[in-house]
């Protein structure tokens, strides 16, 4: 099985149990927590899929990381993950939930990409356009990208609105190039 249908199937399993014992909220933010925690540490990556690694040293890992940090439901979730030897997969699995809590939810997240970080308003406005045309509620998210010269990039229900300056520039020079007035010497 691959990964993507893993990390889908054990999110369906929790976001269907945490929806059944009302603490759908409780775990969403538990797996934004899993989800921080794996995203920023590459080595827990590598020493979730290393099969010579035994899984009570896998687990000692799991409770010095979130013991006190998550819900029971969440914690037992996540070491019943450890015993199936698919931890490897806690990445995709708590983005995977996190996808279902904002669906089931009726939210949509909105990602923008700038040339540097900006402030909450500007945040705040492109939230609300957003939230005028799709009619939902938004989940506004920012990065910098340095290969951003100028401008921005909206992404948000397989939508991008792209107003960087590289994509200006690219749409000119295909213009200029295409002149049919321009001179033939």
């Amino acid at each position: 099985m691959d990964n993507y249908r893993i990390s889908k199937n054990y999110a369906k399993a929790l976001f269907l149990l945490a929806t059944e014992m009302g603490q759908q909220a409780e775990v969403a933010n538990d797996m934004r927590l899993v989800h921080e925690v794996f995203s920023e540490n590459h080595q827990l990556h590598v020493i979730f899929g290393n099969p010579v690694i035994k899984q009570g040293k896998k687990v000692a890992i799991i409770e010095d990381l979130f013991s006190s940090r998550i819900t029971k439901l969440t914690d037992t979730f996540i070491h019943f993950v450890v015993r199936k030897n698919r931890a490897v997969n806690m990445r995709g699995i708590s983005e995977m939930y996190i996808d279902m809590d904002r669906e089931s939810r009726g939210v949509v997240l909105v990602e923008m990409a700038t040339s540097y970080a900006v402030d909450a308003d500007v945040l705040t406005t492109v939230g609300e356009m957003v939230a005028h045309v799709t009619g939902k509620d938004v989940e506004v998210q920012s990065n910098v990208d340095p290969s951003i010269i100028g401008g921005f990039v909206v992404k948000f229900d397989n939508n991008m609105y792209d107003a960087r300056i590289r994509t200006q520039l690219d749409s000119l020079r295909k213009y200029f190039s295409e002149n049919e007035y321009e001179s033939k010497l």
